[in-house]
């Protein structure tokens, strides 16, 4: 590179800096290296031949799959932009000359993170980092699900009645590359008059900081109420949980006073039992709260590329929205340190 050249580059790099962008703030404010024992845990298990070049730093991978989920992107897309862009080659630390991980190196490592559960270690690793920084739950709780679309499966009547039986259609069979696009794991539900197919993301979030403590992932026809148990958090500091109506039953009800918790769970109608208007009031009173935790699928929506996924199958989703869910607690956490928006 010439004279030149180096300096239009380090002039661009510094209006980056000047700007202090989302991705420099990340860069700046997550403890990366911390979750480099775990991480490196992917390495325990023995590979199969030394033969083949050496293996991408762990640190760097997991900055990738981070930057993944900020835009929603594919793997391919991934490659592409991290070449191409000069603030996203800043937030992974190269430089014109380094070599980016290709989109079948990032997936590997992604299954692999999978596969051995490290995902779910670096999501409580983190949050025992948010309790040592101060950010320990508290406020009361709050839970909520968000269906999460894929790409819909083109299925005759027969294969998907197949499929609910947990077989495979004879003529996937002999067509193993139509049957590695085809997702089984994904179910539809209707929500209001709307059919959707694909998963569910169940969150518990705190109220006083609005961080993700606790998620599971289902298929979307799953009910709310089934996963409640999962999202309980009985670190957090106050016993108060809030929640739509759709967790809302007399068992329910009855388990949380036994487990030490204080209800605000909406009131729900039934026919011919409508509210009444002091129960439309404390739900209103409510959902003052509860609706916090739309901010999280909002932030999704709109600044992290929306909520569509491109995996198949369960476990791959868990991977995803896994990541999903971390990569928006350390956005959160960016947004309180520096309490500027993000």
């Amino acid at each position: 590179m010439s004279q030149t050249g180096v300096w239009e580059w380090e002039k661009r790099q510094s209006k980056l800096n000047q700007k202090k962008d989302l991705l420099m703030r990340l860069d700046q404010i997550i403890p990366w290296q911390e979750f480099r024992p775990t991480l490196e845990k992917i390495h325990n298990k023995p590979r199969k031949s030394n033969a083949g070049r050496k293996a991408m730093d762990v640190v760097v991978m997991f900055k990738l799959l981070v930057l993944q989920q900020l835009y929603n992107i594919s793997d391919e897309e991934l490659e592409y932009q991290v070449s191409d862009r000069l603030s996203f080659m800043q937030f992974m630390g190269f430089g014109l000359a380094d070599e980016v991980p290709d989109a079948t190196t990032v997936w590997l490592f992604r299954k692999q993170l999978s596969e051995q559960g490290l995902i779910e270690a670096v999501f409580e690793q983190f949050d025992g980092y948010l309790v040592e920084q101060g950010y320990a739950a508290k406020g009361g709780q709050i839970v909520d699900a968000t269906l999460i679309p894929v790409p819909k499966q083109h299925n005759s009547d027969k294969e998907n009645e197949q499929i609910k039986q947990g077989k495979t259609p004879q003529q996937w069979q002999d067509q193993p590359h139509r049957r590695a696009q085809k997702d089984t794991d994904a179910r539809w539900t209707k929500k209001g008059d709307k059919s959707y197919f694909g998963y569910k993301d169940h969150i518990g979030i705190d109220a006083a900081y609005g961080l993700i403590r606790r998620y599971a992932v289902t298929d979307a026809s799953v009910h709310d109420s089934q996963v409640l148990g999962a999202l309980l958090d009985e670190d957090n500091q106050s016993d108060e949980i809030w929640a739509d109506s759709a967790y809302r039953s007399a068992a329910i009800e009855e388990t949380l006073e036994l487990m030490g918790f204080e209800s605000q769970i909406h009131e729900r109608a039934y026919r011919n039992r409508p509210l009444s208007e002091a129960q439309k009031q404390s739900n209103r009173d409510k959902s003052k709260t509860r609706a916090r935790v739309e901010h999280v699928f909002g932030r999704w929506t709109m600044q992290m590329g929306g909520k569509l996924i491109r995996s198949i199958g369960l476990v791959r989703a868990k991977a995803t929205l896994g990541l999903k869910n971390l990569t928006y607690n350390f956005v959160r956490y960016t947004f309180l340190q520096t309490q500027c928006p993000c």
